[in-house]
């Protein structure tokens, strides 16, 4: 049986984890959750999972979160930890990080520190730090397990074969919503329009990322330090229908790929059963008699900038990555918010990274310093 923890169990990625879970109760034990506010639905999940520790990370609810423990009635017993004691925890066997944003970086070190095998969500963490994720992973002999259905489709393809025999990766993108829409009407997109994602259902954040495409610049930076591979050989191809999550061509001109219908939950249970592969219960079946067609698409850089900025934040290194990372974090919470508009985001970040000067090899502390920077630098634009 494997000890899991969570880190963000109260998220999209979070909750479909505990569903993977449920269904092998012999073969996965929950040891910890953890949210960031969203408390009573870690008290629920508390009840349900029975973990041994839970924790809630933000500080400003904490003290409204012990008070709220006390007049509820859980006959299992369970310890608040505060988050970092809990992602040092070596009696573990895998942590799943789905915590949204830049703030995830610290639990992957910390998990990375303590020798544990990770299955990462949190692309933000190798996006601002993959040189000190990937050196750290390799230094403590630990593994990462990609859980974006992007990067777990590479990984599976991947699997098997010799590594200098790859000629490119492609990663395949749904386009989002506004994939059709004229470029002279993105100035008129609303919020509601931004968080309707045509197949697939997550958090507010990834679906902003989504809709901008600058989850696709992400993962293209994600494949770069995970797999090893030099970024003009990591392509994106738009795939609206979302059945092939990615594919491998090989320097003979043959080509993998991994195809399955659009859940969540397969590369979460992947990660958490591999090498071993289980049934996925209550899951789409695949109809290939209903497939009718399967369409590719170029991306149109011009419609989505973000794309473009990716691709220059880890051409140019140092720390644009970091300040690419944070720009989007802040921009997209703006656009959430109502302060900014949809175009503002790709604007917004492309202004920082104009002004930012470059740290090269970054530590941490560098990483940290240049967040605070990127962070004021945006709320000084707008406030």
């Amino acid at each position: 049986m494997k000890n899991i923890g969570i880190l963000g169990s109260t998220g999209s990625v979070g909750k479909q984890a505990l569903e993977v879970i449920s269904q092998y109760p012999n073969k996965f034990n929950v040891k910890y959750l953890t949210c960031n506010t969203n408390y009573k639905e870690l008290i629920e999940q508390t009840i349900l999972y029975k973990p041994d520790f839970i924790c809630v990370a933000d500080e400003t609810t904490y003290n409204t979160f012990k008070k709220y423990v006390k007049s509820k009635s859980i006959k299992h017993k369970y310890e608040i930890r505060r988050l970092e004691s809990l992602t040092k925890d070596e009696d573990i066997d895998i942590v799943l990080n789905a915590i949204s944003g830049y703030q995830g970086l610290e639990p992957t070190l910390n998990v990375l520190n303590s020798g544990v095998d990770i299955a990462i969500s949190n692309k933000e963490s190798i996006v601002q730090a993959g040189h000190i994720v990937t050196k750290l992973a390799k230094k403590n002999d630990v593994n990462i397990f990609p859980v974006d259905s992007e990067h777990s489709a590479l990984w599976q393809c991947m699997i098997g074969e010799d590594k200098s025999t790859i000629k490119r990766l492609i990663l395949t993108a749904s386009g989002g919503p506004f994939r059709l829409l004229d470029k002279n009407k993105f100035n008129k997109i609303t919020k509601e329009d931004a968080l309707k994602h045509p197949n697939w259902s997550m958090g507010n954040k990834i679906t902003i990322d989504s809709a901008t495409m600058m989850n696709k610049g992400f993962e293209v930076i994600e494949a770069f330090w995970l797999f090893n591979i030099d970024i003009n050989k990591i392509e994106i191809v738009v795939h609206p229908q979302s059945i092939i999550h990615s594919m491998i061509e090989f320097i003979d001109g043959s080509i993998k790929a991994q195809l399955s219908v659009p859940d969540m939950r397969l590369p979460i249970q992947y990660a958490f059963s591999y090498p071993e592969r289980y049934e996925l219960k209550n899951s789409i079946q695949n109809d290939f008699s209903q497939l009718r067609r399967i369409d590719f698409e170029p991306v149109d850089l011009d419609k989505f900038k973000c794309i473009k900025l990716a691709y220059d934040a880890i051409k140019l290194g140092g720390t644009y990555p970091v300040v690419l990372n944070v720009a989007n974090d802040v921009a997209v919470n703006l656009f959430l918010n109502d302060k900014i508009s949809f175009l503002k985001i790709s604007e917004t970040i492309m202004k920082v990274m104009e002004k930012h000067s470059s740290i090269n090899k970054p530590n941490i502390n560098d990483i940290r310093e240049v967040t605070k920077w990127t962070e004021n630098f945006i709320l000084n634009i707008y406030n």
